[in-house]
């Protein structure tokens, strides 16, 4: 399993196409200040559920840890991860290219987040 770690759609979209032809997991969240935490609580509150479960993934799986800015961007209705991404909410956790994903509190159950990360 490869864990890649970025900030920002732009540096998002650079991850995917370096890793083209792979399964790709995203996972995005609120960004972090220089405490490392979160201006998001589900985002706090869902991340160590997430990770707990990355080796659920499929052998040689990618896990895209995205930060998708500070709280004003996030909420701009212009923020690609929105237009683009048709994200609606932080955390989010989506197999990429498909319409699996889990939003905001689904993240909480460690058995959805398992079911995502196993399901073909």
């Amino acid at each position: 399993m490869v864990v890649v770690e970025v900030s920002g759609y732009q540096a998002f979209v650079e991850a995917v196409a370096s890793h083209k032809g792979k399964t790709i997991f995203a996972y995005f969240t609120g960004s972090k200040d220089k405490n490392g935490v979160s201006w998001c609580p589900d985002c706090v509150q869902a991340e160590p559920i997430v990770r707990a479960e990355l080796d659920k993934m499929p052998e040689g799986a990618i896990f895209i840890y995205c930060q998708t800015g500070a709280r004003p961007e996030w909420k701009n209705g212009k923020n690609k991860f929105r237009t683009e991404l048709k994200l609606t909410g932080v955390p989010t956790l989506m197999k990429y290219g498909t319409t699996q994903k889990l939003v905001e509190e689904q993240l909480f159950n460690q058995e959805l987040v398992q079911m995502l990360f196993a399901e073909d």
